[in-house]
């Protein structure tokens, strides 16, 4: 059983020394490894190894820096439909940039929730496999999830044939600030994270 997120040797940061036995990175390394000389997999570690190095840019600028350096050309923005307005400005940003951006809508190609038992709703349902078959059908190079709900993001990564990343994810009770949460794990949201009948 893997704990890293409970670890407090970590060895693993020091340069894989005395590593305690039981870790994930004790045993055969060696597929992992070879998997790093897949041309694609080189290109793709070793420019991330290079933008992780630096700390002086945003997510955003990280997500054109990344994609100029690997060649993309072409984003694919797919993003949720109460994140319109950001998404806009998204799509203006990596225009001005250089980039050219198929944007996707989340309730494109839309159907009704009763396809997956779900009751009958006046708006169709969000598709991300929709999107992700309209990026495809793009031919975009690499695609940026901004908002899409929880599954949703997993149903459209599954079905996307470019690398995916995320800008921003959804929280409606944060503003879109996930680590919110944990940042207040110990405040008065505690009991939330933490109910004591758990």
């Amino acid at each position: 059983m893997y704990k890293c997120a409970l670890c407090k040797v970590r060895a693993c940061e020091s340069g894989m020394n005395n590593i305690p036995s039981g870790c994930p990175g004790t045993g055969d390394m060696s597929e992992a490894k070879e998997a790093y000389l897949d041309d694609e997999n080189y290109e793709l570690s070793k420019i991330a190894g290079v933008l992780a190095a630096q700390n002086d840019k945003t997510r955003i600028e990280e997500i054109m820096e990344f994609s100029g350096q690997n060649g993309f050309k072409k984003i694919g923005l797919v993003f949720c439909t109460s994140l319109s307005a950001e998404a806009e400005i998204i799509e203006k940003i990596f225009t001005h940039n250089g980039f050219h951006v198929e944007s996707v809508m989340c309730k494109v190609g839309g159907v009704s929730k009763e396809l997956i038992g779900l009751e009958k709703s006046n708006k169709p349902m969000c598709n991300p496999i929709a999107q992700a078959g309209a990026l495809n059908k793009a031919g975009t190079d690499i695609n940026v999830i901004v908002g899409l709900c929880i599954g949703h993001d997993i149903l459209f990564t599954k079905y996307s044939e470019a690398p995916v990343t995320v800008l921003a994810v959804k929280d409606r009770v944060l503003a879109h600030n996930p680590l919110g949460a944990v940042y207040l794990a110990n405040t008065f949201y505690k009991s939330k994270l933490f109910p004591v009948n758990k």
